[in-house]
Formats: C-alpha cells, sequence, structure tokens
C-alpha cells in the first residue's frame, strides 16, 4: 500500500543526502512508517557509494526492502550486493565525470573572459550574459580608487563617502572592508578570474591600469603604516585663504632636504614673475598654520564668539542651550587633536575666510555663517574616528 506522501527531491543533485525529501523519508524509515522504498533507479536514491551503503545499513536494521524498478537484483544474496555496488559505482563515476565536464567548462569560458553567473559587482549590470558598466555606479568606483590614491587609508575614505552621502546599491553606507574588496577586484581593470589566474575580460574595464597600479602599490603596505602616513600627512590647509602683501594669493610649494620635507606658501607673483614683485617672497607653512589654528582656538573660547555661535545653532536647532555651545567650543583642543589633517583643514576652510599675511603680522578674516557647521562637523568627524 502507497504511503500519503511522495518522497521526491525533483531538479537536486543525488550527490549529497542533505537533501529535503530524503531527509523526510529517512524520518519515517526510523519510526517504521515503511516496508519497501520504491525508486526507478538505485542512483536516484544516492549516486554517491559510500552515502548508500549509510542508506542500506539503515534499511536494514528497520527491515525495510529496498527495490528498483529497472534493475533486477536481490541484495540479500553476495551476488546481488555484488551487482548493487557495481552499479553505486558507476553511477559514482557519472557523476564525476558530469562535474568534471562542467568544471572544465566553466574554466575554458572564464578564460576566454566570459561572465559565468554570480553576484554582479558594484558598477556593473548583466545584458545578454555580460558585464555592461552602469554610469552612475561607475562614477562612484572611479572616484573611490581616486580618492584612496590621496587618502591612502581605507577607514577615511569611508568616512569621506559617507560625509559625501553615498552608499553602496543596497542602500547601506560603505565601510573599511568591502572597500578592501572592491579596491581588490579585478573586473574593475577589464580582466576574470579564475582560481587565482588572470584572463582578460569580455567586458570594459572601469578604471586605468595606471590607476589600479598606483592603488596596489599603496595597499602592499601594511595597514598600521598607511594609517600612521594617512595621520602624517599634512595637506596645506590654508590653501586658498592666504594672501600676500600685494593682495595676491599664496600658493602651497614644498622642497626635500636629505628626506625631510619642508613646506612653505609662496606668493604667485614670485613664481611667476620675479621675487621683487612681493615684499613676503614665502613664509613657512608649518608655522603660519599653526598662528593660525591658535588664532582660531582664541578667538572660538571667547564670550563674544560663544553668544554668536549659540545664536547661529539655535537656528538650526532650537533646543540648544548656551551652555551647549559654550562646552562644544571649549572642548575645540581636545577634538581637534583627534582630526585625521584632511579633516582639520575642511573645518579651517569652513571657518577662516581669508587670512592676510604682512611683513609685521597676520589679519584672520572668521565666516560667521561658518562657525555652526565648523563645530557640529567637528564633532562628527571625531565620533566617526572612535567608531573606526
Amino acid at each position: 500500500m502507497l504511503v500519503s506522501d511522495r518522497y521526491d527531491d525533483g531538479g537536486m543533485s543525488g550527490g549529497t543526502l542533505e537533501r529535503p525529501a530524503l531527509q523526510r523519508l529517512m524520518r519515517d524509515v526510523e519510526t517504521g512508517l515503511i516496508d519497501v522504498v520504491a525508486v526507478y533507479k538505485i542512483d536516484r536514491l544516492s549516486r554517491s557509494l559510500s552515502d548508500f551503503s549509510k542508506l542500506v545499513d539503515v534499511f536494514e536494521a528497520k527491515d525495510v526492502t529496498f527495490v528498483s524498478v529497472t534493475q533486477s537484483f536481490n541484495t540479500t544474496s553476495s551476488m546481488g550486493r555484488l551487482t548493487l555496488n557495481i552499479l553505486l559505482s558507476f553511477a559514482q563515476f557519472e557523476r564525476e565525470l558530469i562535474g568534471e565536464r562542467i568544471r572544465d567548462k566553466f574554466a575554458a569560458s572564464r578564460r576566454k573572459g566570459m561572465w559565468m553567473g554570480g553576484n554582479v559587482p558594484f558598477g556593473y549590470r548583466v545584458a545578454n550574459r555580460k558585464l555592461i558598466i552602469e554610469e552612475t555606479e561607475a562614477a562612484t568606483i572611479r572616484s573611490i580608487f581616486q580618492q584612496f590614491i590621496t587618502v591612502g587609508s581605507a577607514t577615511v575614505l569611508a568616512q569621506q563617502l559617507t560625509a559625501e552621502g553615498l552608499t553602496r546599491r543596497d542602500g547601506k553606507p560603505f565601510d573599511k572592508g568591502w572597500l578592501y574588496k572592491l579596491l581588490n577586484n579585478r573586473v574593475y581593470v577589464g580582466e576574470a578570474v579564475h582560481k587565482g589566474q588572470n584572463y582578460p575580460g569580455e567586458h570594459q574595464a572601469i578604471v586605468s591600469r595606471e590607476t589600479w597600479d598606483k592603488v596596489h602599490s599603496i595597499l602592499k603596505e601594511s595597514p598600521r603604516k598607511r594609517a600612521g602616513q594617512s595621520r602624517r600627512q599634512t595637506p596645506a590647509v590654508l590653501k586658498g585663504l592666504i594672501f600676500a602683501p600685494n593682495g595676491l594669493a599664496m600658493t602651497p610649494t614644498h622642497t626635500r632636504r636629505r628626506g625631510k620635507l619642508y613646506r612653505y606658501y609662496v606668493t604667485t607673483s614670485v613664481l611667476k614673475l620675479s621675487p621683487e614683485t612681493c615684499p613676503i617672497r614665502r613664509v613657512p607653512a608649518a608655522e603660519i598654520e599653526a598662528a593660525v589654528i591658535d588664532q582660531l582656538r582664541i578667538i572660538l573660547r571667547s564670550p563674544e564668539m560663544i553668544v554668536k555661535t549659540w545664536a547661529a545653532a539655535k537656528a538650526a536647532e532650537p533646543v540648544a542651550t548656551e551652555a551647549q555651545v559654550r562646552e562644544a567650543l571649549i572642548q575645540f583642543d581636545a577634538l581637534w587633536d583627534e582630526l585625521f589633517p584632511a579633516e582639520q583643514a575642511r573645518i579651517v576652510q569652513l571657518l577662516v575666510d581669508r587670512v592676510d599675511v604682512d611683513i609685521g603680522g597676520i589679519e584672520i578674516k572668521l565666516r560667521a555663517e561658518g562657525i555652526g557647521m565648523a563645530t557640529a562637523e567637528l564633532k562628527q568627524s571625531c565620533n566617526l574616528a572612535r567608531a573606526a
């Protein structure tokens, strides 16, 4: 008599016992609900010799008869068991042979650079079984590679991308681990990879070979060393803000002596015309930047600035109190030291409108509207740095 259930694992490989219907069948065998198991061919039950032996042991322990409709043999005799093992050996051989053919075909297709399915890389879409560049995402990919060359740190880059409002395809923010996978994905340089071997791909590259090589020359260094370098790098904090006595802008420049880097701000007329065009030809960058930042610290702690900042903060957050604003500005020193140089430069750009250099000293003009934004960004940047 037929049982009420059908044990059908259609579309699933017989090379494993992890099949829902087979598992259900074995549970019913264990509970004594089944006396006879009938199959079309023995390889429908399993195509693995070792797995089939385990199943037969269970059948014998529970007095269950196994019947193949198209293959006549009796497992109660030694000849019948030999016949069964021979049939199973051929079934396993066939399964393994099919697997080898599939793997060989897959490898041959990869050597031709063909897309063989899987997760579609960010920056591409699939059309007619080929990778096609998705221009919006591709622009983000190119920006990520270029920014990494500049900052040299995946942690800092993730913070910058989050600040820019950029997200992955699923809407999640970029994180350090995801960025490392992206930067090491050879799909973006137009290659197909199979078992560690690289082949020219059928798809178009998103980044150039030159850009790829620059990124990976940076990645060869240890993360600890790169993190230290990114903190030591000092961008031109006053770029676009500092002006000479003749009213012309001063541009950042540098020189190396005996392996040491020296940075300066030089008047543009001195560079383009002659040194006589300006009474101040150049100023040491570190000294002038330190002087400006020291003045900022003094100004931001003054009572007048606290009141102005409070007024600006109330426009964005009506619940903000003067005590909260005062505390934020007083903590400027501690928060400032936690920032990366690029973040410090960003804060200065928000706060300072102009720095005029003269023989007698410097004059600093602040951006009134930038104080509230700089304070908020200062706290946000430090929170991100602590979280990372």
